[in-house]
């Protein structure tokens, strides 16, 4: 029997400016399965030149005799992006779904080395109660109660992260349930959210989600959220609480109801700054069409490193992010979701979010279209069919993998927990690339071939990284519309063709006698930053004597050497003022080899606490992909100004100027220069006025603000 399943609510994503039409339609992804029948339905590329050198390490060259490569591919070794943990791999369960638990579906995401998995299911999460099995206004299906579900958890050998019921719920009812997990049953459910994208609750004007609060707003939910963490914790204080943000870049960011002066993340991240374990993004990106879509993971990116920004400035830069749902959402069961998703599982964990949680394992056909490639997409957004049917198009049998099952089982043919994330980028825009350093030396490359029609050759360079010319390789490939990964261990080739629309991954082991005994230094920490400067510190690194400590900063593919040192801390000078940058530090052994890099760590520094101008900058409304801002310019200094030019960079390319008032505003690429009109020319000395500029800016991916100004030359003290 057919389930119906109504689309998600839409409404205006806020007050204040009307927000452009891509912010108006919001991603249709909680299915309330209406009716109570549901459970018949749910019932190569390779190494061009030498090997990379041990110090500062840059690529070898392509070999002048072969044909030109489409891509070019660079891994860094050297370029430690994070270790991957046990809960990277993650997935959504929802209590509707009667093939939650069934033994096919744990057999088949046990394969996939699913190590989390979510319940009780995207909005569901805000109207079931745990203890009755039930969600009023929604459809539980049988055998997928608590107890169930953790059955399948732990057979599969996963983690659960459990939504505490808010819209309907209760700080106690979230206790009670952590007692029973814990205490009574001894699960060890470590990782709860308090909520479901709560700013869709109506505060904003969108209210898909159900909130029976009488006060909507970020405000009231951080507040709630603090009695959530208080009330769990003193039932277990082991346990890790979760709080929901907006993803930067997305509605609702930047928008403000009523008299509000702060949107949901400014308004929420200062609240719950060192009381909430972590905090909760998900990300459907806006996509004009299915190229668009393939794109979008770069955007991912800087949307994350905004989202660090943003609680770095509350002084909780290290709050872990879990992203708990995530799709592409164009032609979602066919070949370009899954390269999607392989993209994104992978950005998303190289800027260091702790768990990826597909939407979602089973959802229901719900209209049919054709992706680029010609295969039928069923409007399903589950990982597993459903075998629900629109018209006379039926999806296939029960269970079948769609792409995106086998685009997460890639991934561990990529790398396992405990491995390294590896820097590594691609000249060509359709080839992405992504690399794994694994904990036994070898080396793993995924290629993700986004090219519907064509093959690609690419060649690839190496830094940090010597091959074993004489081994094998191993190479596993996912091709469009296949029904299974297929892997081959041919000998060592330098170039390799990738398949139209085709996920590929190449595992090398290393020369012998080319690696350091030396383990990765300790994760290091900022201990003092300023406008210039900064100093990082780590433990020593374990294995063997190190004769020096250097540290890197990361710039593309390329590791480019600040200082050395035989402590373990360094202070580097002569920095940008108002600039983020990845470090990592590496140890030299007495031959000369470098060890693995250690743990990223992230700079910033700010503006000189004393300048002769200040510069105050504030987003005054948004609404997704746009923004106001004002400006206002103080000459601090002890002589006039008749005439100035003040210049930023805005931090993002996807953001541009619209439009301005009180000022002429001129950009170039990410560079933007503000002169002034008649009546503001002059700044008088010593901040007997300032002049006020504003601006309308568009963007396509992450907003955040500028970081640094300068007002003729000089930097300014930025508030």
């Amino acid at each position: 029997m057919r389930l119906l399943l109504p689309p998600r609510l839409t409404g205006s994503p806020g007050s204040g400016s009307a927000a452009p039409s891509r912010g108006r339609s919001l991603r249709r992804r909680r299915r309330l399965l209406a009716g109570a029948s549901a459970a018949a339905v749910l019932g190569a590329l390779l190494v061009g030149g030498t090997s990379a050198r041990a110090a500062g390490p840059s690529p070898s060259p392509a070999p002048t005799t072969a044909a030109a490569a489409d891509a070019d591919v660079t891994v860094n070794a050297n370029e430690g992006l994070g270790t991957i943990p046990g809960t990277a791999y993650g997935l959504n369960s929802a209590v509707w779904d009667a093939q939650m638990n069934v033994p096919q579906v744990q057999d088949l995401l046990k394969a996939a080395d699913i190590g989390m998995l979510r319940y009780p299911g995207g909005s569901y999460g805000d109207i079931y109660h745990w203890q009755t099995n039930s969600a009023p206004g929604g459809y539980v299906a049988p055998g997928t109660d608590f107890d169930a579900f953790m059955g399948t958890v732990r057979t599969i050998g996963a983690q659960p992260i459990l939504i505490a019921n808010y819209g309907s719920g209760t700080p106690q009812e979230a206790a009670d349930w952590v007692r029973y997990a814990n205490i009574t049953k001894g699960y060890g459910a470590k990782y709860w959210e308090v909520g479901n994208e709560l700013y869709g609750n109506g505060h904003y004007g969108s209210g898909w989600e159900h909130d029976d609060h009488p006060d909507t707003s970020p405000a009231a939910y951080a507040a709630s959220v603090l009695q959530y963490v208080s009330a769990m914790k003193a039932v277990d204080p082991s346990v890790k609480v979760g709080a929901v943000l907006t993803m930067p870049g997305n509605w609702p960011d930047g928008v403000m109801a009523g008299a509000e002066t702060a949107d949901w993340n400014h308004t929420v991240i200062p609240l719950i700054a060192g009381r909430a374990d972590f905090v909760i993004v998900h990300w459907y990106p806006t996509s004009q069409d299915t190229a668009h879509m393939l794109a979008t993971p770069n955007q991912l990116s800087g949307e994350l490193a905004q989202l660090h920004d943003e609680l770095a400035a509350a002084g909780a830069g290290d709050t872990p992010v879990a992203l708990t749902e995530v799709n592409g959402g164009t032609g979602v069961d066919t070949q370009p979701n899954a390269l999607f998703g392989a993209d994104a599982y992978l950005t998303a964990l190289q800027n260091g979010v702790f768990t990826v949680d597909w939407w979602d394992t089973h959802n229901g056909a719900q209209q049919i279209s054709t992706s680029p490639d010609g295969a039928t997409d069923y409007g399903d957004w589950g990982i597993l069919s459903s075998a629900g049917c629109v018209g006379s198009v039926c999806e296939p049998p029960l269970n079948t993998p769609f792409p995106a099952y086998h685009a997460i089982r890639m991934l561990s043919q990529l790398g396992r927990p405990g491995d390294v994330l590896a820097g590594s980028g691609s000249s060509s825009a359709t080839v992405a690339v992504h690399a794994v350093h694994r904990a036994n030396g070898d080396l793993s490359v995924l290629l993700i071939n986004k090219d519907p029609a064509a093959a690609r050759t690419v060649t690839l360079h190496y830094a940090g990284f010597t091959p074993d010319t004489s081994a094998p390789m191993t190479v596993a490939t996912y091709r469009d519309q296949a029904d299974a990964i297929t892997t081959a261990t041919p000998a060592y080739s330098a170039d390799q063709t990738l398949p139209p629309y085709s996920l590929t991954t190449l595992t090398l082991h290393p020369k012998a006698a080319t690696g350091s005994a030396l383990s990765a230094p300790g994760a290091p920490k900022v201990t003092a930053a300023g406008d210039t400067t900064a100093t990082v510190s780590w433990t020593p690194s374990t294995g063997g004597p190190a004769t020096r400590y250097e540290v890197y900063r990361q710039a593309g593919t390329t590791s480019e050497l600040l200082t050395d040192t035989t402590g373990t801390s360094a202070t580097v000078h002569n920095l940008t003022p108002g600039s983020t940058s990845t470090w990592n530090v590496l140890a030299r052994d007495a031959n000369g080899r470098l060890s693995a890099p250690s743990d990223p760590v992230t700079v910033r520094t700010g503006t000189p606490a004393a300048s002769t101008c200040q510069v105050a900058y504030r987003t005054t409304a948004g609404w997704g992909n746009g923004f106001n801002a004002s400006v206002t310019v103080t000459n601090t200094g002890p002589n006039p100004i008749t005439g100035w030019t003040l210049a930023f960079t805005f931090p993002s390319a996807g953001e541009t100027v619209s439009g301005f008032w009180n000022s002429t505003i001129v950009q170039h690429d990410q560079q933007v220069v503000a002169t002034p009109v008649d009546w503001n020319t002059t700044l008088a000395a010593g901040g007997g006025n300032s002049a006020s500029i504003g601006f309308t800016g568009a963007n396509d991916g992450a907003a955040p603000p500028p970081t640094a100004f300068t007002l003729n030359g000089t930097v300014c003290t930025t508030t």
